[in-house]
């Protein structure tokens, strides 16, 4: 029997960028720390990189709550609506 591979499920949704900070707003469904390996996904967007900082409320924090929207500094473009996956 064929083996079905499962696809990950998505940790947030990016719900904003402000490209002239390079920072995506992204609304978390789980519990993520700093330093975690991220993949954003999206129609034209696929790149992974780890958290270097996020800020709640213009304040920085060490983990993002389920249900926050966290400011992450990105390297690359992001848009409203791609997934995050946490990188294997």
């Amino acid at each position: 029997m064929p083996k079905k591979t499962s696809e990950p499920k998505p940790i947030g949704t990016v719900t904003h960028f402000y490209g002239h900070l390079s920072v995506a707003i992204v609304k978390f469904n789980k519990t993520v720390p700093v330093g975690t390996r991220v993949r954003f996904k999206g129609a034209t967007t696929d790149f992974e990189e780890a958290i270097a900082s996020m800020q709640y409320d213009h304040k920085a924090v060490d983990a993002a709550k389920k249900g926050q929207e966290i400011g992450i500094k990105v390297g690359s473009k992001v848009r409203e609506g791609d997934s995050v996956y946490e990188a294997g």
